[in-house]
C-alpha cells in the first residue's frame, strides 16, 4: 500500500500533476504582472502627448480644481435642496382648488379658505394699475430675474448697511410665493436656503404670469381674506376688475404687513402705506407723478364693517383637516361646520394677549399659544400666536417645543398601569443613567417621597428613577402615543423629564384623556362637511369609530387624584379656578427657561397653554406655574360660567373651607385686568332641556312620507 504521508512513495503521475499546477500558477501571475506593467507604460507614453507646461499647465490645474470643487458643490447643493424636494411632493396646486366656508358650532359663518368664493381672475383681466402697484412695491425686476434677484439682493444689503437697519428686503416675489405655499415664517438660515431652492423650482415649473397670478390669489390680505380678489370684495365691496388706482395702491400695500395696514382696522395707516406705493410707481418709472396725483388727493375709502375677528389659526388647521378628509368625497366647494365656540375663542385670545401685554416684557416672552378642548373631543378654541397678520405660523399645531415636566404624566401613567399607587414610595436622590444625571430645581433632594408628592412638587429624579429601574423608555413612548401625542417621541433616556418636542395640540389632546375616564379624547375640529346643496358628506359622530380605552379605570383615577393636588399644594397654585371648581393639571418648564407650560383640566374642559420665544431664547425665569397658569385660570373661569359642571372621574368636590381658601388665594392682584364675564343667554336648566331635545330629535328615525287626502 502507498503511504500518503511519504511524498517519495506517492505515485509519479500525481507528483507531476502537482508540479504542473504550481508551474502554471507561477507563470500566470508573472505574465499578468508583466502585461500590466506594459499596459501602464503604454498609457503613460500616450498621456505624455498631452503634458502641458508653462501658463497652459496653470490653466489646466485650475480647471481640474474647479471641476473637483464643482462636484463637491453639486453634492452639497443637492443635500441642501432635499427639504425643497420634499415640500414639492405634495399636491400644492390642488390645495387651492377647494372653496371652503367654515361655520362655528352654532352655524355662523366665521371664515373661508381655499379659493375664497371670489373666483380667481385671469392675470390678463386684472387692472393694469394693480399689477404695476404690486411689481413696483414687491419686486421691480420680477420679469428680469430667475427667482433670486442677485442685483436686488446686493442693493438691499448696501441700503440696509447705509441705514444701519433693515429698510429694504431682498426677497423676490417668487421667494415670497414659495414661503406662502410651502414654508412657515420661521427666521432661520435653513428656511432661507429652502426658500431659495423652492423659488428656483417655481421658476422652472411655472411661467411668470402663473407665478404672479398664484401670488395674487394666495397671499393673506388681512380681515381673514386670502387673495386680491377676496380683499377687493371685503374692503371695497367691488370686483377686483373694478378697482381704481387708489384702491390698487392700498391693496398692494397690504402684502408687507396685512394686520398693520388693514384699512378696516387702521385706515390712516393704510392710506399712508398706499401713498408709499404710489411713490414706488413713480420711482420705478411705471407711472408719472401726473398719473398718480389724483390718487394721492383722493385716497381710497373702505366699506364699513363690524369688527368680527376671524379665528384664522383655527381655520388654517381646520382646512388641513378638510384636506385630510377630502379623499372621502369628490366635491371641492364645501360648507364645514366646526367645533369652535367664538365666545371661548375670544376669551382665549384675550387671555393670551393680556398676559403678554401685562407680563411679557418683564418675563422676556413674546409669543404664546393655547388650545381648549371640551370633554368629548371638540376643539373649542385655538390661539396659534399673538398676531396672525404678522405671522401665520401656528404655534399651537406646528411649533415643536420641549414640554418639560408636563411630559411626566406619561411616565406616571405607565407607573400606575404597572401596579404602583400614589402612595408608592420612591427615593429622591441623585441618579446617573450613563453619562447623564438629572437635577431637581435648586439641586435639592427630599429622600423617600410618595409618587403623589413627586408629581405635585415636580421632582425630576423620580420619573427618571422609575424609567431606569422599573419601567423602561419604550412603554413611556407608547403611552404618550396611545394618549394622543401625534409627534414622534425620541428614543432617549432623557424623555421622562420632557426633552422630546411636542405641540400644544398634542398636550391638550393627551391630557383630555384623564377627564374622559381613560378613554381616547377623540379630538376633532370638524363635526360635519356638507356640499352647497346641503347634503352631508361627512359626519364625525357617524363616520368616526367610538373612543377606545387607553388607560385603565384604576390608573385614570390615580392620575386624576394626583393631578388634582397640583393646583392646590403643588406648582400650579395660580391655576386653581374660582367657585369651588376642582382643577387638575401639570406645569412644565424647560432648560434655561426657554418654554413654560401649563396643561390643566376640569370635568368640562382641558386647556394647554405655552409661552416662550420663536427664536428659542430664554425667558426671564418664567415657569409653568406663573404666566401659563394665570392665563389658564383667566380663560377657564370664563368658560365655566353658566354651564352644568361635571366632576373629574375618581375625585371628590372641594370642601367648602378649601373652596374659600382657593378663591382668596387666586384673587386678582390690584391693577390687574378685570375677569372676563360670559354673557348669559339661557339658564342652565333651559340649556339642558334644549340639549336633551336636540339629542332626541337627532336620534329619531326619519318621518315616513304622508299622503295628502283628496278634496273630492
Amino acid at each position: 500500500m502507498t503511504d500518503p504521508d511519504n511524498p517519495e512513495k506517492r505515485p509519479r503521475k500525481q507528483r507531476h500533476l502537482l508540479l504542473k499546477i504550481d508551474s502554471w500558477i507561477d507563470s500566470t501571475i508573472w505574465n499578468a504582472g508583466f502585461r500590466s506593467a506594459e499596459i501602464w507604460e503604454d498609457i503613460t507614453i500616450f498621456f505624455r502627448r498631452f503634458r502641458v507646461r508653462g501658463w497652459k499647465r496653470i490653466v489646466f490645474e485650475l480647471g481640474g480644481e474647479g471641476l473637483t470643487l464643482g462636484a463637491v458643490g453639486a453634492v452639497l447643493m443637492l443635500t441642501l435642496a432635499q427639504p425643497a424636494f420634499e415640500a414639492t411632493k405634495e399636491d400644492w396646486r390642488n390645495r387651492g382648488d377647494y372653496a371652503v366656508t367654515f361655520l362655528d358650532r352654532y352655524g355662523n359663518v366665521i371664515g373661508h379658505r381655499g379659493v375664497i368664493h371670489q373666483n380667481s381672475v385671469p392675470i390678463d383681466e386684472l387692472p393694469d394699475a394693480l399689477i404695476k402697484s404690486v411689481l413696483a412695491t414687491e419686486d421691480r425686476r420680477f420679469f428680469d430675474h430667475f427667482g433670486i434677484d442677485v442685483v436686488g439682493l446686493f442693493r438691499a444689503l448696501v441700503t440696509n448697511a447705509q441705514a444701519g437697519e433693515v429698510v429694504q428686503g431682498g426677497s423676490t416675489l417668487t421667494q415670497q410665493l414659495a414661503k406662502n405655499l410651502f414654508l412657515s415664517n420661521e427666521r432661520s438660515i435653513d428656511r432661507k436656503i429652502t426658500e431659495a431652492f423652492l423659488a428656483l423650482w417655481l421658476e422652472a415649473n411655472l411661467s411668470k404670469k402663473e407665478i404672479l397670478s398664484t401670488y395674487l390669489d394666495r397671499a393673506y390680505m388681512g380681515g381673514g381674506t386670502f387673495g386680491a380678489a377676496a380683499a377687493a370684495q371685503f374692503y371695497f365691496g367691488k370686483s377686483i376688475t373694478d378697482v381704481n388706482l387708489a384702491e390698487s395702491a392700498m391693496l398692494a400695500g397690504l402684502f408687507k404687513a396685512p394686520a398693520k395696514y388693514a384699512p378696516h382696522v387702521n385706515l390712516p395707516a393704510a392710506r399712508g402705506r398706499a401713498n408709499e406705493v404710489l411713490t414706488n410707481l413713480v420711482q420705478s418709472g411705471l407711472m408719472t407723478e401726473g398719473q398718480v396725483i389724483a390718487a394721492r388727493r383722493n385716497p381710497a375709502t373702505v366699506v364699513d364693517r363690524n369688527q368680527v375677528e376671524s379665528p384664522d389659526f383655527f381655520l388654517d388647521w381646520a382646512f388641513d383637516e378638510v384636506m385630510r378628509l377630502s379623499p372621502r368625497f369628490h366635491q371641492h366647494s364645501l360648507v364645514v361646520r366646526t367645533t369652535i365656540d367664538m365666545g371661548l375663542q375670544s376669551a382665549a385670545e384675550d387671555s393670551v394677549e393680556t398676559s403678554l401685554r401685562e407680563y411679557g416684557e418683564s418675563y422676556h416672552a413674546k409669543q404664546g399659544a393655547m388650545v381648549v378642548i371640551e370633554n368629548g373631543g371638540a376643539v373649542r378654541a385655538m390661539v396659534g400666536g399673538r398676531d396672525y397678520g404678522e405671522s401665520q405660523f401656528n404655534r399651537a399645531t406646528k411649533a415643536l417645543r420641549q414640554p418639560g415636566s408636563s411630559f411626566k404624566v406619561y411616565t406616571y401613567s405607565v407607573a400606575m398601569e404597572s401596579g404602583m399607587t400614589p402612595d408608592t414610595i420612591v427615593v429622591d436622590a441623585p441618579i446617573y443613567w450613563g453619562n447623564w444625571s438629572p437635577h431637581n430645581y435648586a439641586n435639592k433632594y427630599a429622600g423617600r417621597v410618595t409618587i403623589a408628592t413627586a408629581i405635585a412638587q415636580s421632582i425630576n429624579t423620580i420619573p427618571v428613577r422609575l424609567a431606569k429601574e422599573k419601567l423602561g423608555i419604550q412603554p413611556i413612548r407608547a403611552m404618550a402615543k396611545n394618549l394622543g401625542v401625534e409627534t414622534p417621541i425620541r428614543d432617549d433616556v432623557t424623555i421622562p423629564i420632557g426633552t422630546s418636542e411636542v405641540t400644544v395640540l398634542d398636550q391638550a389632546t393627551a391630557y383630555a384623556v384623564f377627564p374622559a375616564g381613560g378613554y381616547q379624547s377623540r379630538r376633532h375640529g370638524i363635526t360635519q362637511v356638507l356640499d352647497y346643496g346641503g347634503d352631508v358628506l361627512y359626519d364625525f359622530d357617524h363616520d368616526e369609530p367610538p373612543a377606545k380605552r387607553v388607560l385603565s379605570e384604576k390608573a385614570d383615577t390615580y392620575m386624576n387624584q394626583m393631578l388634582s393636588r397640583v393646583p392646590y399644594v403643588g406648582t400650579a397654585r395660580k391655576a386653581a379656578l374660582d367657585n369651588g371648581i376642582l382643577t387638575a393639571g401639570k406645569t412644565g418648564t424647560t432648560q434655561a427657561y426657554r418654554d413654560a407650560w401649563f396643561i390643566g383640566y376640569t370635568g368640562n374642559y382641558t386647556a394647554a397653554v405655552w409661552f416662550g420665544n420663536d427664536d428659542y431664547t430664554s425667558t426671564n425665569k418664567m415657569t409653568g406655574g406663573s404666566l401659563p397658569a394665570m392665563t389658564f385660570k383667566r380663560a377657564m373661569d370664563y368658560a365655566h360660567q353658566g354651564i352644568t359642571l361635571r366632576q373629574i372621574p375618581g375625585t371628590q368636590p372641594l370642601p367648602p373651607d378649601k373652596t374659600a381658601k382657593t378663591v382668596a388665594a387666586t384673587k386678582p392682584e390690584e391693577g390687574s385686568p378685570p375677569p372676563l364675564v360670559r354673557p348669559r343667554m339661557l339658564s342652565i336648566e333651559s340649556t339642558r332641556i334644549l340639549k336633551d331635545l336636540g339629542q332626541t330629535l337627532k336620534a329619531a328615525p326619519p318621518l315616513a312620507a304622508q299622503k295628502v287626502a283628496s278634496a273630492n
